[in-house]
Order: C-alpha cells, then structure tokens, then sequence
C-alpha cells in the first residue's frame, strides 16, 4: 500500500491534518496497516516538497492542515489508472524462505512447512471473523480489505498444500564430487598413497 498516494487520496475528500489523516487511512483499512504518526508527517513533508500538497494556516487548536493540489489530484489520477505490478511489491519472503530450506543442509522443510501452515490458518480464521463482525454499508472499504487478505490466505494454504505434496516426491540428485570438494580433496589424497 502506498502511503503517499492512501495520503492523497484521503487529502481529495478535503483538508485535514495529520491526526485525522492518520485516523481516516485507519478507518478506511480497518487498522488493517495501523499507521504511526510520523509516518504520516513525514509522508505529508514529501509530498509537500514534490508539490502535491500544500500546507495551510494552523487553526485554532495549533494543528496544521493540508490540501490537495492540481498536481497532487493528476499523480493520483494517475495512480489510480495504472495496475499494480507484481514487480513492484516487496519480496515473498515465505518462497525465499522455503527455497533456502531446501537448499540448507539440516533444515526439516516439512517442519517450516508446517508452522506456516498453523499461522496461516490461524490468520485466516481471524480475518473471516472480523469479516462478519460488521455488516454496516461503511464498513465496505475495510471489508473489501480484509477479502483481498482472506483470498490471499487462502492461495498461500493452496501453495503450502502444493509444497508438501512436491516434497512428498522430490528425490534430491546425488550429491556430486564439485558439491563437496572436501571429497575430491580426499580422493586425490588416497589415490596419492
């Protein structure tokens, strides 16, 4: 999720500040990605140097809102128009981590296998249940979130369920002397006796 363009988004409904930005992105997440506040007013400083936003005067209470400029509404125009790459979200930590198993000598596979499994079904259960916790029509944005969560869950069991079953018939090829060079060390010590 991007912080800059969730901050503009937010800023085209009208001013706030920092606070209640922090709060409306919560509130349309459904806490979802609990946001701190220096992230917000550090995002708020970029977006002000690239002259997306602007600030305005303080209000009474001292707080400092902002506003949404034409360059701001074209970069989130933009954003909106243009499809999320796969490329441009971070590593799958869980495939790296499962590749490096195997390829790890001593690392039970299925173990690591099987403790994703545990967490990732628990994780599912509680996103399902805060998926009917509420039925309120404004309560869509975060329930629209939290199913994107739960078919991403779900593809992650399916892969898992995949994993086990490739392990299951995976026959690792014999070890080759230039694998273990500590062999060919030996061998050449023995064939010089």
């Amino acid at each position: 999720m991007s912080i800059r363009h969730g901050l503009l988004a937010l800023l085209e409904r009208g001013q706030m500040y920092g606070y209640q930005l922090r709060a409306a992105f919560e509130e349309s997440t459904g806490s979802t990605w609990p946001l701190n506040i220096g992230q917000v007013y550090t995002t708020l400083a970029r977006l002000e140097r690239d002259g997306l936003v602007r600030p305005l005067p303080e209000n009474e209470s001292g707080q400092r809102p902002y506003e949404i400029t034409d360059a701001g509404r074209a970069d989130l125009a933009m954003w909106f128009a243009t499809p999320i790459s796969r490329a441009d979200r971070p590593r799958d930590e869980l495939s790296i981590k499962l590749a490096l198993a195997l390829t790890t000598p001593g690392v039970d596979v299925q173990a690591v296998v099987q403790t994703q499994r545990t967490a990732t079904m628990r994780a599912l259960q509680e996103f399902t249940r805060l998926k009917y916790t509420s039925d309120k029509p404004e309560d869509l944005p975060w329930r629209l979130v939290l199913d994107a969560m739960i078919f991403q869950t779900e593809a992650e069991v399916r892969w898992l369920d995949h994993c086990e079953t490739s392990l299951v018939r995976h026959r690792p090829a014999p070890l080759r002397a230039v694998d273990h060079p500590e062999a060919v060390d030996r061998a050449g010590d023995e064939a010089r006796r």
